[in-house]
């Protein structure tokens, strides 16, 4: 009986499989409201940060909906070229046709980055958070301490 089942259920997934229509390739959209990055590109891998943790993206990914955190998106393109960007907020879209869509509320390649400027950034909120005098003023405070370190983080 175990086995029957055991078959019954290969075949079914295997249905599952072949329908969803799992491509090879992987093209890759890639845009905040400052700049495209990408535009349907054939890529090879895409790494990201998000809330529920940094995770890479090959072809035939599981379809995915992610919420992007403050951090640095890693670009594998098919002939092994990595770039790198940093990325303030957005979400990250893969789909069962293998085509992803990372939109970004704001990115900026990493090599545009000044680290000194990021680094004084991260200390003018730092001192924010101190002499904050409302909860919500702290709260603002501590969102840019995260995008600072995060921002700082992705330049060294």
């Amino acid at each position: 009986m175990f086995v029957k089942n055991a078959r019954l259920l290969a075949r079914r997934g295997t249905h599952l499989m072949q329908a969803r229509g799992y491509a090879d390739e992987m093209k890759l959209t890639f845009a905040a409201a400052n700049k495209t990055f990408y535009d349907k590109a054939d890529v090879r891998q895409i790494d990201v940060p998000s809330f529920s943790g940094s995770f890479g993206i090959l072809a035939k990914h599981v379809p995915t909906l992610a919420v992007l955190k403050p951090g640095l998106v890693q670009v594998i393109e098919n002939d092994g070229k990595t770039s790198k960007y940093f990325v303030s907020s957005g979400t990250i879209t893969v789909n069962e046709d293998s085509s992803v869509q990372v939109l970004a509320e704001e990115a900026h390649d990493i090599k545009d980055i000044d680290v000194s400027e990021a680094r004084q950034l991260l200390s003018k909120y730092q001192s924010a958070i101190s002499s904050a005098s409302s909860d919500a003023d702290k709260a603002e405070a501590a969102i840019a301490v995260e995008c600072c370190e995060a921002l700082v983080k992705a330049a060294e």
